[in-house]
């Protein structure tokens, strides 16, 4: 019977079978790496994009507040044109206005020969132009124009209106 020795064959299988371990376990580390560090690039990469559509919606957002500033200003260009207009067609006669006040209230200051003619431009106001708003009476005093004999009992009053936009540019 032949006698063979078979420790030598079994530790070299050993060693080769780990050997192999230990490149597939460094191989695998490898690849868990690069798939760890791709997703990283990955990650940075839509974040860039992220940041850059949040900036392009900002800049979006803006370029809508401009332009809607831009059809208020275009809606309300004819505004005080047709203001004026509305006043010079509406004021009485008998009535003169002295200065208009415009800021969130429109502010008529003015003269009457009498508390009838107030009274009748404050009809004209409300029923002719009634996107003016409701006019409202702030003060009424007796007051004399001019000086001497010439002189002549007036009525000034004050007229605040509340501002709307007309009929044609409202939307």
């Amino acid at each position: 019977m032949i006698r063979l020795n078979l420790l030598p064959w079994r530790e070299e299988r050993r060693r080769e079978r780990k050997q192999q371990f230990q490149r597939q376990l460094g191989l695998m580390s490898v690849l868990g790496l690069s798939v760890v560090l791709a997703g990283y690039v990955i990650n940075a990469k839509l974040d860039i994009r992220l940041r850059e559509i949040q900036q392009l919606q900002a800049q979006i957002a803006g370029l809508n507040a401009r332009r809607a500033a831009v059809e208020r200003l275009q809606n309300g260009r004819a505004h005080p044109v047709r203001l004026l207009d509305e006043l010079a067609t509406r004021v009485p006669q008998g009535v003169a206005l002295k200065s208009l006040k415009q800021t969130d209230k429109l502010t008529l200051n003015g003269i009457a020969q009498s508390n009838a003619r107030v009274s009748e431009l404050l009809r004209a106001l409300h029923t002719e132009a009634n996107w003016l708003g409701w006019p409202e009476l702030g003060e009424i005093k007796s007051a004399n124009l001019g000086q001497g004999r010439d002189a002549k009992k007036v009525v000034e009053f004050n007229i605040s209106l509340e501002q709307h936009a007309p009929k044609e540019t409202q939307k």
